[in-house]
């Protein structure tokens, strides 16, 4: 029964999120830490970093990483599979349709009209980001916080690493690595 929740939950993320991995982060959520129960906000963070820093898909790397946590590596596989599958057919039906009707105007329309909702599901998971990162309790909400929560280093390291990818310009990877190495002597390994 596990299998089939799991393949449901993630058959679900990949057929609403369009717009690609950042807007599927809502989805993700709601599913695994809402309706489910699979993981804790933090675990969902650890998500979150580890799919970023993994190659592929940040949605099929959060699928495998959930399928895993639940239900093994038959789960990672299942979670994986439910993920693709809406993309898959929905692309080869939508290919054989654009190519057939490319030109007509309506069909412009539409993809003009899908872009406002993406960023709005990018803007909607980098605030539940923002917020993990900025107060130090679990689950704080963004009308319940308290100036006590606040987790002073992680806004001057959220700060630091914006103002040198925006200034320098360095590979995304190297400040993701200096953060890590800089959060491991902070706040110890353990």
């Amino acid at each position: 029964m596990i299998y089939l929740e799991i393949f449901i939950s993630f058959f679900q993320i990949g057929l609403f999120s369009f717009g690609g991995g950042y807007a599927a982060l809502p989805l993700i959520e709601v599913q695994v830490l809402e309706v489910h129960n699979w993981l804790t906000m933090g675990e969902f963070a650890d998500l979150l970093t580890i799919s970023q820093m993994t190659p592929g898909p940040i949605a099929i790397n959060a699928a495998t990483f959930v399928g895993t946590k639940v239900a093994g590596l038959p789960g990672a596989v299942i979670a994986t599979i439910g993920c693709v599958t809406p993309s898959f057919i929905i692309i080869l039906t939508l290919s054989y349709f654009y190519f057939k009707y490319k030109n007509l105007s309506s069909i412009q329309g539409i993809l003009k009209g899908l872009r406002p909702a993406v960023v709005s599901l990018i803007a909607s998971a980098g605030l539940s980001i923002l917020m993990l990162t900025i107060f130090k309790t679990e689950g704080t909400s963004l009308f319940n916080m308290k100036l006590s929560d606040i987790n002073i280093i992680a806004i001057i390291m959220v700060a630091i690493s914006v103002f040198i990818l925006r200034r320098f310009k360095p590979d995304p990877i190297k400040v993701m690595i200096g953060t890590g190495v800089i959060g491991i002597l902070i706040y110890g390994i353990f």
